[in-house]
């Protein structure tokens, strides 16, 4: 069974979804196979088939959430430290070609989320950055082409 890394955040995020699905979803999602039971013939019933399909959905995440949380593997990043980016380093990047700064922290893939400034460690970017220092030079082949930065910055939070 494969360990999955993750920061406690990324861990207590997937708790949270589980309950959430457990205590929230499962009995909205009961309660409204029980109101289309009341409909008549179930093999036309559109709503109980649509709650049906719901149930499954939430059930298959349950179980992919509780299968994640049994392979997680704490790591609690405020206990780093260092100047080598590894997981849970927090990098300052510049764009070589337009001069744009960019902030990453490596993280597990349950709990990457590029918007929120989070790429998962397998990522072609984290692979890249792992094992550099301050002032290294990345080059990166992206779905865009070859970009090319330089870390400025590695940082623990």
């Amino acid at each position: 069974m494969e360990k999955l890394p993750m920061t406690a955040a990324g861990y207590s995020a997937l708790e949270n979804e589980l309950k959430h699905c457990q205590s929230v979803e499962r009995p909205r999602i009961i309660q409204q196979i029980t109101d289309a039971r009341t409909h008549g013939d179930l093999s036309e019933n559109a709503e109980y088939h649509a709650a049906k399909e719901q149930q499954s959905l939430n059930e298959g995440r349950i179980d992919e959430l509780q299968d994640k949380l049994a392979r997680a593997e704490v790591i609690d990043v405020s206990k780093l430290s260092g100047d080598t980016i590894k997981f849970g380093a927090t990098v300052t990047l510049i764009d070589e070609d337009t001069d744009k700064k960019q902030v990453w922290q490596i993280v597990g893939e349950p709990e990457a989320d590029a918007k929120s400034g989070r790429i998962s460690i397998t990522s072609p970017l984290a692979r890249a950055l792992i094992g550099k220092k301050k002032g290294a030079q990345v080059e990166v082949v992206t779905p865009g082409g070859a970009k090319a930065y330089e870390v400025t910055k590695v940082d623990w939070r």
